[in-house]
């Protein structure tokens, strides 16, 4: 007879007469004032902040398009840069909000 690790700590524990501690259970999960879940009311935040992100990364992404539509020069004015930039800056904190 094989017993896993677990098993065997419990057996030793019965020869010696010992009885391992209770497992902790985890704390009740916080609450809002409202009563709603904290984390509940986290998620939600994040959902709406990532929403926010997107539509302005939309705007910037109509911006730059229409921007490249109308310059001719095939250069990219600072201007544009700057849009380009914030755009991938948005989406790098979209990233990782997403990530946590």
């Amino acid at each position: 007879m094989v017993l896993d690790p677990l098993e065997r700590l419990s057996f030793l524990a019965l020869l010696l007469g010992q009885q391992f501690p209770p497992f902790e259970k985890d704390p009740p999960p916080k609450r809002m004032p409202d009563g709603t879940l904290q984390s509940e009311a986290m998620l939600k935040a994040e959902h709406k902040n990532m929403l926010r992100d997107a539509a302005r990364i939309q705007t910037l992404a109509q911006e730059v398009e229409a921007e490249l539509e109308k310059n001719k020069h095939h250069v990219l004015s600072t201007g544009l840069l700057k849009k380009l930039e914030e755009i991938e800056k948005l989406a790098k904190r979209m990233r990782n909000r997403h990530n946590r």
